[in-house]
């Protein structure tokens, strides 16, 4: 016979064990399900097409509802991985290199959002973790940690909201901040409600009268080295839409190559004779690095229209080369010039990486613009979705402001 002392000792541990009744069982499952179904928000939601982006705003309850801090770190590591997951392709496509470094780099980035997100989530439900999330969302949207604040929710607002402008944008806000608390169906329903209605009367963001973008598929070849049959191209093609009645023509980035008097005076000597404005994506380069700039050329000058706010971290925008003195990359100016004047009209310019951020385009609505224009050298996104998604955002940016927009890309 088994003592009495003896038999409770045997059922505690008995009953501590794990075992088919045990809740850590079910709650390992719900853990595991929930960064399943961030990961597929993620993908879902920025796969490249416009109505798809308000999937994102199902992230937030996600977040919120993680059982630890450890688990909302994986929900949000598994969202921005999902959102992301075609960089190591493109990094792949870039340097030329193993998918490794692409990996390794795709988990870099990742590494500010995570970083962020788990810091301030909190186990107690209620408005504080709520704000918890707005404060995340804000430190993701500027820099330093906006640098590489991809895949915001908050870009879901011109789907659910357009026209609305900034309206639509803090209501939007809103219903990513009520997605935090138990009220959070509500949330779901009204902006499921919005999402249904704008599907069904989706239209594209138009063109400017008089303005027109340009699309290429020269390759890594646009921009990289004096090409003058490609630069007699590109003027022949631009000659061909002033002849259809366009005013503003806009060429990708890189288009112009490398600024130079004589790639300014070839294209101001082609310009003669024609009524036509040219807005090309050029370098100018001085002794700290250079400057990846928009050019506006016409027959009578070349001017320098716009530098890049935020160039793309590693590739492009080095600072540690300047910390070391030896210069060279290109030159970030995070909050210069967000809105330019051309062929009279206020400009909100953006650049290739800039189309995947928050703060550059809201930074230009600030200051109200009378057309977006945005262009790129994407054809290091082959067999990605990357180019897809700036065209998604930068849409879903303007259709919330009711804002023309001119598109001009090379792949």
């Amino acid at each position: 016979m088994i003592p009495a002392t003896s038999a409770r000792s045997h059922h505690r541990a008995f009953s501590a064990s794990p075992g088919p009744c045990s809740p850590s069982v079910p709650s390992a499952w719900r853990g595991a399900a929930m960064v399943v179904a961030a990961a597929a928000v993620g993908a879902i939601a920025w796969c490249g097409h416009p109505l798809a982006l308000p999937l994102a705003c199902t992230f937030p309850t996600l977040w919120a509802f993680a059982q630890s801090r450890l688990a909302s770190a994986a929900v949000s590591a598994a969202y921005f991985l999902g959102a992301s997951r075609a960089l190591p392709q493109g990094v792949v496509n870039f340097y030329g290199t193993d998918l490794g470094v692409g990996i390794a780099l795709w988990i870099g980035a990742a590494a500010a959002f995570v970083l962020v997100h788990t810091v301030l989530w909190r186990r107690r439900p209620g408005w504080e973790r709520a704000l918890c999330f707005g404060l995340a969302a804000i430190l993701m949207s500027v820099p330093p940690f906006g640098i590489v604040g991809w895949a915001q929710p908050i870009t879901a607002a011109g789907i659910l909201f357009p026209g609305w402008g900034w309206w639509g944008a803090a209501t939007t806000a809103a219903i990513l901040l009520t997605m935090t608390t138990g009220k959070w169906p509500i949330a779901a329903i009204v902006a499921g409600c919005f999402w249904a209605w704008s599907a069904a009367h989706w239209t594209l963001p138009s063109q400017p009268d008089g303005w027109i973008g340009l699309d290429t598929t020269l390759g890594s070849a646009l921009g990289r080295a004096p090409d003058l049959a490609q630069s007699q191209a590109l003027l022949q093609r631009v000659r061909e839409a002033g002849a259809t009645g366009a005013r503003v023509v806009v060429l990708p980035e890189s288009a112009a190559g490398l600024l130079t008097p004589t790639t300014s005076g070839f294209w101001m000597d082609g310009l003669r004779g024609s009524d036509s404005t040219v807005i090309a994506g050029a370098a100018i380069v001085d002794r700290e690095g250079y400057d990846n700039a928009m050019m506006e050329i016409s027959a009578g000058r070349a001017r320098r229209l716009y530098g890049e706010r935020m160039p793309v971290p590693v590739s492009m925008w080095q600072p540690w080369l300047a910390w070391t003195g030896q210069g060279g990359g290109a030159k970030a100016t995070l909050f210069a010039n967000p809105v330019v004047e051309s062929a009279g009209r206020r400009v909100g310019p953006l650049i290739c990486y800039e189309q995947l951020l928050v703060w550059p385009v809201l930074q230009s609505m600030l200051y109200s613009p009378d057309v977006l224009v945005a262009v790129g050298n994407d054809w290091w996104t082959t067999g990605t979705n990357v180019l897809a998604i700036q065209r998604a955002s930068t849409e879903a940016w303007a259709r919330l402001f009711g804002m023309p927009l001119v598109l001009s890309f090379n792949t």
